[in-house]
């Protein structure tokens, strides 16, 4: 059987809208899309969310900008806030997947210590072109002892950042650009 060479994105869509607005801006999600296709050959990319009902336009956004939204059910926490807890289901997916030769290269945007497993035997197999996380604070120390390649979008702010044009008028929710 001959092995997939699709390159996939897996995207903790928790931390990097925290991690980017905690930054003081707004990551414009289409240019970023662009990005990972340009600059990665990702073919397709898997953003792990925590479902909210009200967010229903955010999702449909994101599908039309090329994302494929991974849901999981969401719960509230001991302090109010909604948790969804994706990290499992992005680890599990992600090797799940790759044994299954579903796809031969993986991009990991996340800064999340959590996935330093999940990097390391992406690493050890040829499977992980690289990190994307946030910036050199927000990235997990564990993840950048991997040998994997590393950006930060930080240093890319120029380019990524999200700019409100004329039909911006009403944003569904604050971080998430939309055009």
């Amino acid at each position: 059987m001959q092995k997939n060479t699709r390159t996939v994105a897996l995207i903790d869509g928790a931390n990097l809208h925290r991690n980017i607005s905690e930054l003081g801006w707004k990551l414009d999600y289409r240019k970023f899309r662009t990005f990972l296709s340009e600059c990665y050959g990702v073919e397709c990319a898997l953003i792990f969310l925590g479902y909210l009902p009200e967010n229903r336009r955010l999702y449909q956004d994101l599908r039309r900008w090329g994302y494929s939204p991974v849901f999981r059910q969401t719960c509230r926490g001991f302090d109010g806030s909604v948790k969804g807890n994706c990290d499992g289901n992005l680890a599990v997916w992600a090797v799940a997947s790759f044994f299954e030769q579903r796809y031969s290269s993986a991009v990991l945007v996340s800064g999340d210590g959590d996935f330093a497993a999940l990097a390391s035997f992406l690493v050890s197999r040829g499977g992980l072109k690289g990190i994307i996380a946030p910036s050199w604070q927000g990235c997990s120390r564990f993840l950048r002892q991997t040998r994997a390649d590393l950006v930060f979008l930080d240093r890319l702010k120029s380019q990524l950042q999200y700019e409100p044009g004329p039909r911006d008028v009403n944003p569904i929710l604050p971080g998430y650009g939309r055009n």
